[in-house]
């Protein structure tokens, strides 16, 4: 559990965009796969955990329970969500300051997907998974994968040049090179 919480808590936070519901989704993937140990038929445990996390993920989702939606700007102030993936060590405060406002708004980016184009990008780009492992984990083909995978980043790809905030970030990124 020590070794896979965080992935897991991270896959099931930005599939669920919400921080109770996740920590109570992580919660239950993980008695799950204490209770059904034996069904591990070898291969990627990474990917057997992340299906049940998923499916849980999906479970939570499907149950259609609007959670409330957060701005960017309260996303970006809040602290509880700046500690989710802790910046590098070493960079400045202007840096870490930076970081929060990217961080923040990618996640509200991400949120705007359709539950399962995010979850393969979470799974991909996130936690580094190959596509074998995500068709695996999400038990759709392949090629599914893949669409899905290529839809998400473009959709990613045209938030983001509409976002104010990471478009000027990533100006002065560009004006520092």
């Amino acid at each position: 559990m020590l070794r896979y919480q965080d992935h897991v808590f991270s896959l099931v936070l930005r599939m669920l965009t919400h921080r109770e519901a996740a920590e109570d989704v992580t919660q239950e993937a993980f008695v799950s796969a204490w209770r059904h140990i034996d069904t591990f038929r070898g291969g990627s445990f990474r990917s057997w955990l992340f299906t049940i996390a998923a499916n849980r993920a999906r479970d939570e989702l499907r149950k259609g329970v609007r959670r409330p939606t957060t701005s960017l700007d309260a996303a970006r102030d809040d602290p509880d969500r700046a500690d989710i993936d802790p910046p590098e060590p070493g960079p400045s405060p202007e840096g870490v300051a930076e970081q929060g406002e990217v961080r923040a708004a990618i996640e509200v980016a991400l949120a705007t997907l359709p539950p399962d184009w995010r979850e393969v990008i979470v799974m991909s780009d996130i936690h580094g998974m190959d596509y074998a492992e995500i068709a695996a984990a999400t038990g759709v083909a392949l090629g599914t994968v893949k669409s899905r995978l290529s839809r998400a980043r473009s959709r990613l790809r045209e938030v983001i040049l509409e976002s104010r905030e990471l478009s000027e970030v990533a100006q002065r990124l560009s004006d520092r090179r």
